[in-house]
């Protein structure tokens, strides 16, 4: 029972508002919080993430209650998983009385690699987020966006120089609404195989040599970039629609190339 000070503290949040506009997102934004992520070799990784999360707010309600996104994310396991982000979803829509809600989850993922001559084996970063939004009604969707970078062959400088190309590192990165369980991995080894050549955390001077030939014998304009890793995304069943993007950080110039292509399969192309 609320004791008598307690019930003279005004809720400002639940007071009507008569403007008569509905906010879209309204929540909590650069969260940190221990997850736990599992990852394709059986195994679970124990990280940090960034969170944002968001509820719609109906035209009558002047606020919502902020500390209850923070009250949520604490009321998890010490480490928030990836099995436990629908229903943390849910809850946050049920406790701010929303019909709509919406979190983010990034974070910074590990895949060890091994060099393609030595074998050398070391640690490679990708950022990944998660992205869970519950609709009017009800329906639950789910976003999984990785950012993986990779080396870039211009091949109109292989042409016409007479000394080598120019390279570059470039970010591709892949938003996929998922229709059944994709790993990570998976979209980091689909997106490896479409480049000029990949990263590797830890070379020695073979391995150097293979990566520089194997990129120069690959090249790859941005706009060949997002067309093969779309072609590949095409054919993958589990992926309902997507983005790829891919940014070049050009070596030869102070701008960046990009190209994007998104496709939704649920609409005719």
């Amino acid at each position: 029972m609320k004791s008598a000070q307690q019930q003279s503290i005004a809720d400002v949040q639940n007071f009507e508002d008569a403007r008569q506009l509905a906010i879209n997102k309204v929540g909590i934004k650069s969260i940190r919080h221990p997850v736990k992520v599992s990852d394709r070799s059986g195994g679970v990784q124990h990280t940090v993430a960034m969170f944002n999360m968001y509820v719609g707010l109906p035209h009558n309600f002047k606020g919502t209650h902020m500390s209850r996104f923070v009250e949520i994310l604490n009321g998890q396991e010490r480490e928030i998983s990836v099995e436990s982000f629908e229903p943390m979803l849910r809850e946050m829509v049920t406790r701010l009385e929303a019909e709509t809600g919406h979190v983010e989850m990034t974070f910074p993922y590990f895949i060890n690699k091994a060099a393609p001559v030595s074998g050398v084996q070391s640690l490679m970063d990708y950022e990944v987020t998660f992205t869970g939004e519950i609709h009017e009604g009800g329906r639950y969707e789910f976003d999984m966006k990785v950012v993986v970078p990779v080396t870039s062959l211009c091949p109109c400088s292989k042409k016409i120089s007479d000394y080598g190309a120019h390279n570059q590192r470039s970010h591709v990165t892949v938003t996929a609404k998922l229709g059944d369980h994709l790993w990570i991995e998976e979209i980091v080894q689909l997106v490896e195989s479409q480049a000029s050549c990949e990263l590797y955390g830890l070379l020695k001077r073979p391995d150097e040599k293979f990566v520089t030939e194997r990129a120069y014998d690959n090249p790859k304009f941005v706009e060949d970039m997002v067309r093969d890793v779309a072609g590949l995304l095409n054919l993958e069943k589990r992926i309902i629609a997507f983005a790829v993007e891919s940014e070049n950080f050009e070596s030869i110039h102070n701008h960046s190339a990009y190209a994007i292509i998104e496709r939704d399969k649920r609409t005719p192309a």
